[in-house]
């Protein structure tokens, strides 16, 4: 049986939990899910707040220029850093994600952490604080402001009493912890001996190589600690969105939360925006800057008018993903929602799609089958070293390369036979029907084509893409993705390809009657170098001749035969 503690929450915490409950402040799903686990966790777990160190933690804000404490911001301390189970008297919640609007004080939440844990109210010598960025002026922020702080305070005689500071770093004089900025470059981390890691925007972080150095430090102090802050971005596949994950299964999936407070602070929906009342859900400080509201009203403004002018708008400031004024393909829930298994395909019938811009860079294979609405691809990419758009490809793929997803081809191309191989062993697993290239990349591949029996007089089982196909098919993906018809399997490339990709107008004709807009779309890159697309556009090649799929007949015994060339 459930023992039953009935714990009164600390002031600190309360003070937030009342505005969210009573309806005082506008909070996302995830805010108000969040305040019912943590008082579940105080009800039925024996933890308890060390009130006397929180009291001091937050009362250090008196060094700050802070007019206020934010709620939210005494919430965070008091759980993530005064917060302790009964039995070890460790930490209940070290890790802390808190992902928040721009503007609403979070370097300023990581100064008081920092001096916090610092502090002799820690009371845990050697107690570093690493504030970790992917560029110096992140890294430091939080440093600076510290730095700010105390050159004028009028408390900066007492305050040499306990603390030295220099540009770049601070030092605790009775626990010697040092609290300083350091970059992504992960060399030179390996001595680290840190008692909390912070991360700042991490959002940028594209994989875990750094974030993996950065924390092997930890665990050489009592009380190891992480705290992740970061607005939202645009880095799919990447830590943040493994972040949210894992925090919306803690929050409504029943998962156990492993030590991890996750405060996510966003709009429910995209159209809450137009509300001004609910700007407070992705910024629970707004209620008390009223110079940030003013600001952020003027954003809106412009960006209701011209949304190219303020392609951030959105992402960092109401943390909903849209930012850009592209037409995305669709929204990343849909794309997100292809990550489930796939069936065993072995001898069904299936089209190819090829697709790349040049073969020195990216060329992506994709094989799609259909049943019914289902529809299923096996995607498969190449890249070439000699690639220049390499430096600039803020993605994992080193990972995907390890997984198999990926191939690098160490040359001065990818050459045509590559392609032609690997079309040539997919047609002894499955019955490839037809194959869709670009119209003016054809060339390229024609005769190695024609030699595994994909010719488009001869065999007739070639189709050369043009955009009016695309234009054709486009409702049909459209309609695939909004009823989540599509199962791609672990294909992060091709949801990370998919995510490039925009919708573009075709067909409007400039200075004629009305300057007309005809209403049909092709697919482009959002950025002509550093997101690739071609995975996803060797699935949308395929698409436009997926009525040549012979599908399985439902409830037939017959196994389906491979067919041989």
């Amino acid at each position: 049986m459930t023992a039953i503690y009935k714990r009164k929450l600390n002031d600190h915490i309360q003070r937030f939990v009342d505005q969210v409950e009573s309806g005082n402040l506008r909070t996302s799903k995830e805010v108000k899910a969040l305040v019912d686990h943590v008082k579940f966790c105080f009800a039925h777990e024996d933890i308890y707040v060390d009130e006397e160190q929180a009291d001091h933690y937050i009362g250090l804000a008196k060094y700050f220029p802070f007019e206020t404490v934010f709620p939210w911001q005494e919430f965070v301390i008091t759980l993530h850093d005064c917060t302790y189970w009964t039995d070890t008297g460790l930490p209940r919640w070290p890790d802390l994600f808190c992902m928040i609007g721009r503007g609403a004080g979070k370097d300023g939440t990581i100064a008081l952490e920092s001096v916090a844990l610092s502090s002799p109210y820690n009371g845990i010598p050697g107690y570093d604080v690493d504030i970790c960025a992917n560029n110096e002026e992140q890294a430091l922020r939080p440093v600076l402001d510290i730095v700010d702080a105390f050159d004028t305070s009028e408390y900066k005689k007492k305050l040499k009493k306990w603390f030295s500071w220099k540009t770049e770093s601070v030092l605790s004089l009775r626990t010697k912890s040092q609290i300083r900025g350091r970059t992504n470059n992960p060399k030179g981390k390996d001595g680290m001996r840190s008692g909390i890691v912070v991360f700042n925007e991490i959002h940028q972080y594209e994989n875990y190589n750094n974030i993996n150095v950065f924390t092997t430090g930890l665990g050489k102090h009592p009380h190891p600690r992480r705290s992740y802050y970061t607005t939202n971005g645009d880095v799919p596949e990447g830590p943040l969105d493994d972040l949210i994950e894992t925090s919306e299964g803690i929050l409504f999936g029943g998962d156990p939360d492993n030590g991890l407070l996750p405060l996510i602070c966003r709009l429910n929906s995209k159209e809450e925006v137009d509300d001004p009342r609910n700007w407070e859900m992705a910024n629970p400080s707004l209620p008390y800057l009223p110079a940030l509201r003013s600001e952020i009203e003027k954003e809106y403004k412009d960006w209701k008018k011209n949304p190219q002018r303020l392609p951030a708008f959105m992402t960092k400031r109401m943390n909903i993903r849209d930012g850009s004024s592209e037409i995305k393909v669709t929204d990343y829930a849909n794309i997100k929602a292809t990550n489930r298994e796939l069936p065993d395909l072995t001898g069904w019938t299936c089209v190819a799609g090829i697709d790349f811009s040049k073969i020195t860079d990216w060329v992506s294979v994709d094989l799609h089958f259909k049943q019914g609405d289902q529809r299923f691809d096996l995607s498969h990419s190449w890249m070439c070293t000699a690639s220049k758009d390499i430096p600039r490809i803020r993605a994992p793929w080193k990972e995907w390369v390890e997984k198999g997803r990926l191939t690098l081809i160490d040359d001065v191309e990818i050459h045509p036979d590559v392609i032609a191989a690997y079309l040539y062993e997919m047609k002894r697993s499955y019955i490839i029907r037809a194959v869709a290239i670009d119209d003016f990349r054809y060339a390229l591949l024609a005769r190695q084509l024609q030699e595994i029996g994909f010719d488009p007089k001869g065999q007739k089982n070639l189709k050369l893409v043009r955009p009016s196909d695309i234009m054709k098919i486009a409702p049909v993906i459209d309609s695939c993705f909004a009823n989540q018809w599509f199962t791609w399997g672990d294909a992060p490339e091709l949801r990370w390809a998919t995510n490039n990709a925009k919708l573009i107008r075709y067909g409007r004709k400039l200075g004629q009657a009305g300057d007309q807009d005809l209403g049909n779309y092709v697919y482009g890159k959002i950025e002509a170098k550093s997101r690739k697309t071609d995975p996803f556009m060797a699935l949308v090649a395929a698409m436009t001749i997926e009525d040549q799929i012979i599908e399985r007949r439902t409830g037939s015994r017959r196994k389906l035969s491979v067919a041989t060339y």
